[in-house]
């Protein structure tokens, strides 16, 4: 057998190699010639075909590798076994795109929706203000990007509002304020009588009268931004009475801290007062307070700690010295530190004191409230100092002063605000504009608290 003649008997040539014209001539010549133009055939219709199904994926079109060796004309050569399958993949990843997507919550970039108005009517001016100059409703989309919210606390409109704030401590106060809607049905005649005594107060229970029962739909909402220990009047309250909660609790349905810390936008860049000058902070530790009481924990704390170091006091009560004019911000930024000391230790109870009277002043704050973990849940652990990481207050004591003595260590307290920002909340047009947002992204679905003393004091 000729050299010829063994390549003719090989098996199936390779589809990516391409045929060699033999070399050879005579009647042999002829007959690979015939041999070689059949196998070209066969091949330019196969790859024709090939070419056309390829065609019809734009990607795959562009010559772009995937498995398969380019040709000079930037195709792909691919079974059908391989289209069916890249069809079929096609198929699913548009599946479960389209999935995916019906499951995410609303986006407000991706729908070009307003939001609903939503009306919420403020029963009380928090801690009475009801009885002071009526202030101008704050304007929830120029201060807080919340659009659609029609603020109201004219109690005509009680028949029109989809959720009403009842602020907790003007709730339990009682006469002389009128009653809120259910206690026309709880309070004795008596009381009802010495209520309609008052002119505006008669006014007001006509407009009531006239709006019935609670609409259907309308959301009671209890707001509270005190501790449990200074909450009066919470077993009083009736189960299932409210539908959401709206506090500085995490738990809370609608969550409004005192403060919280937020990504700068470029954390690289080196904020102005990020540091704020050494030399101007000509004092060591400073303590605000306006409730001093012996039997809290946090004066009994102060007691033993400025047996150690030196503390000045601002404020009412106990060795307190007024505020000088500049203000109290300014007055705590001459110190190094600043006791953020709460009136009560309860979950989640971090107060201005911290985020206002420290953060925003430029003092490390020495904390005494809920546990260390639970002040981490909202800032870095090196952003404050935890009363609780000593066993006694002359060990925190010394920790201050070694701190004061080393400006580098000192700095380290600072770091956190290369990345983060202080937000502190605005009292009390932030909850209001936040009780509005909260209607605006509920559905319809029904809800009640069913104890709120259990659930507000553990």
């Amino acid at each position: 057998m000729s050299v010829g003649e063994e390549r003719m008997t090989c098996g199936p040539l390779d589809p990516g190699t391409a045929l060699s014209r033999p070399r050879s001539g005579g009647e042999q010549q002829r007959r690979l010639d015939a041999q070689w133009q059949y196998e070209s055939g066969r091949r330019r219709s196969g790859l024709a075909a090939a070419r056309q199904a390829v065609a019809a994926l734009p990607a795959l079109a562009m010559g772009a590798r995937w498995g398969g060796r380019r040709t000079p004309r930037g195709g792909l050569r691919l079974s059908e076994a391989h289209l069916a399958l890249m069809a079929a993949s096609l198929v699913c990843s548009a599946v479960v795109v389209y999935v995916c997507w019906k499951q995410l919550p609303p986006l407000p970039w991706a729908s070009s929706v307003p939001p609903r108005r939503v009306s919420v009517l403020l029963w009380w001016e928090p801690f009475g203000g009801r009885h002071r100059a009526k202030r101008p409703h704050p304007d929830c989309r120029l201060r807080f990007n919340i659009s659609g919210c029609l603020l109201l606390t004219d109690r005509a409109a009680y028949g029109e509002a989809q959720a009403v704030l009842f602020h907790h401590r003007d709730l339990v106060r009682g006469p002389p304020d009128w009653p809120p809607p259910w206690g026309v049905h709880v309070r004795p005649l008596e009381e009802q009588q010495v209520l309609m005594d008052d002119e505006e107060e008669a006014a007001e229970a006509l407009a009531l009268a006239a709006s019935g029962p609670r609409p259907p739909g309308q959301r009671w909402v209890w707001m509270n931004f005190e501790s449990p220990t200074h909450s009066p009047g919470l077993q009083s309250l009736a189960g299932n009475l409210f539908n959401w909660t709206l506090s500085y609790r995490a738990d809370s349905d609608i969550f409004v801290p005192y403060g919280y810390l937020y990504p700068r936008t470029h954390p690289n860049e080196q904020p102005p007062g990020l540091v704020p000058p050494l030399a101007r902070k000509q004092g060591l530790v400073a303590w605000v307070v306006s409730n001093w009481d012996e039997r809290q924990a946090r004066v009994r704390y102060y007691r033993q700690l400025s047996q150690y170091v030196t503390v000045d006091v601002f404020g009412k009560g106990g060795p307190g010295q007024p505020l000088p004019d500049v203000g109290l911000l300014h007055t705590v930024a001459r110190y190094k530190f600043y006791l953020a000391f709460e009136n009560s230790q309860h979950l989640d109870y971090i107060t201005e004191k911290l985020w206002r009277n420290a953060f925003l002043a430029g003092a490390v704050p020495v904390v005494l409230g809920p546990d260390r973990a639970n002040y981490e849940r909202f800032m870095p652990r090196r952003a404050f100092i935890h009363v609780d990481d000593f066993p006694d207050a002359s060990s925190l004591a010394a920790h201050l002063q070694f701190l004061d003595r080393n400006p580098a260590a000192y700095r380290g307290y600072f770091s956190w605000r290369r990345s983060y920002a202080v937000h502190v909340t605005s009292f009390w047009d932030e909850p209001w504009c936040r009780a509005c947002q909260a209607v605006q992204m509920a559905g319809d679905q029904p809800k009640s608290v069913p104890n709120l003393a259990g659930w507000f004091q553990r």
